[in-house]
């Protein structure tokens, strides 16, 4: 999963980056409205966290923006005012969820995951695939019952697999669901580095993936 976190607040930002890092989730910041434009404008993401006040004005322009292109991302608004009317324009401007600060970060990152699901169609938290069993929550991946000890990245490699199961997704986009803008140093080679790790990993079982060649990678389940 890629995601956008707009917030000013540095120590605030830090932390919760640091918290969706150890869950698999690719991360960008952007500390104003502006950096926050540029990123939407070079980059999709599957959720965007977004504070209401920032320094060179509101968070909902910019999710009026882009709610008036027509695009969906699902888009979780963050604020500190306990105001019941800007709850209320935060929705009606196109927010999906939002959430008042001081709040828990496992809250928070529960209800990204849910809207990501959401977004993708699933709405059961643990999936069964096959011989393959996948909760995003818990991050548990289980083959005939038995765990499978994945890293960060190959969970969230395996996870837009599994959630855009027997289509085919390109390289570009499951790197960019896997890597941030902060991961300058890496390249598509890591990308079929992890492919090959999951596969081995995944040997054995009913869930395989494919390569579409010159198109990217599908995830098949054997009858």
């Amino acid at each position: 999963m890629r995601l956008l976190l707009v917030e000013d607040t540095f120590d605030m930002a830090e932390a919760i980056m640091i918290r969706l890092g150890r869950s698999g989730i690719a991360c960008d910041l952007a500390k104003t409205l502006e950096e926050a434009r540029a990123c939407v404008t070079v980059q999709r993401y599957d959720v965007i966290v977004l504070d209401i006040n920032l320094p060179d004005g509101l968070g909902t322009e910019l999710l009026k923006e882009i709610r008036a292109r027509g695009e969906r991302t699902p888009v979780l608004m963050l604020t500190a005012e306990f105001s019941v009317d800007d709850r209320v324009s935060s929705l009606n401007s196109g927010a999906d969820d939002y959430l008042v600060k001081p709040f828990d970060h496992r809250e928070l990152e529960a209800r990204i995951r849910a809207l990501y699901r959401r977004e993708q169609g699933d709405k059961a938290e643990e999936l069964t695939l096959g011989s393959l069993t996948f909760n995003a929550s818990a991050r548990v991946v289980r083959q005939d019952g038995s765990p499978i000890t994945l890293t960060r990245r190959e969970f969230s490699l395996l996870e837009i697999l599994v959630r855009n199961r027997g289509k085919t997704v390109s390289k570009e986009r499951l790197f960019e669901g896997v890597f941030s803008f902060q991961d300058t140093d890496v390249s598509m080679n890591a990308l079929e580095l992890y492919i090959a790790r999951l596969r081995k990993k995944l040997s054995g079982g009913s869930v395989r993936i494919e390569t579409q060649r010159g198109l990217g990678y599908k995830l098949e389940v054997d009858d």
